[in-house]
């Protein structure tokens, strides 16, 4: 598949955009840019209160895909069981990938994060930044969850939640 080839998204279509989470496309429009007439699409990301217009004929690129499937959500429920993978470098530098696997849209290396950084209340406290990042990958697993399963973000939250305590209590 070419790079510039076309995504087949229409209006009301629930959407993944790396670097926001999920949004749902609004419409697509046409503009004149510079002379050029560029087609849109304009995804709307309601619980930021932001609109986003991305060039159709750049969709793949900038990462935009579809929902996950009930799969790949399956798939993420089982990474956030596995024991937390913790690397031996300097928190900048994991924060650094932590961030970068945020951003990557990638729903297991989002729950990766979420695993990784997750704490139990007798577990030492997080620090700012941890807990920032954290919550930052938590939101993101918890609204597409929330998209595929119509269920809601409440349900969602819940859910993921319960699969953390889970593990935590497995781990005790």
């Amino acid at each position: 598949m070419s790079k510039s080839k076309k995504l087949e998204f229409r209006p009301n279509d629930y959407v993944v955009y790396p670097a926001h989470g999920v949004g749902q496309i609004i419409s697509i429009e046409e503009q004149e840019v510079a002379g050029y007439s560029l087609e849109l699409f304009v995804i709307s990301f309601e619980k930021d209160k932001m609109t986003l217009r991305v060039p159709t004929n750049k969709a793949t690129e900038s990462g935009l895909r579809s929902l996950s499937s009930p799969d790949v959500i399956s798939q993420a429920m089982k990474t956030l069981k596995g024991k937390a993978k913790v690397k031996r470098a300097m928190w900048s530098r994991r924060a650094q990938e932590y961030e970068q696997k945020i951003n990557s849209g990638d729903l297991i290396s989002i729950a990766e994060v979420v695993r990784d950084l997750h704490r139990t209340d007798d577990q030492r406290e997080q620090s700012y930044s941890e807990r920032q990042l954290y919550e930052a990958a938590l939101e993101r697993l918890t609204r597409e969850v929330a998209a595929v399963s119509g269920a809601g973000e409440v349900s969602a939250a819940r859910q993921v939640d319960e699969v953390l305590t889970s593990r935590a209590a497995a781990a005790a």
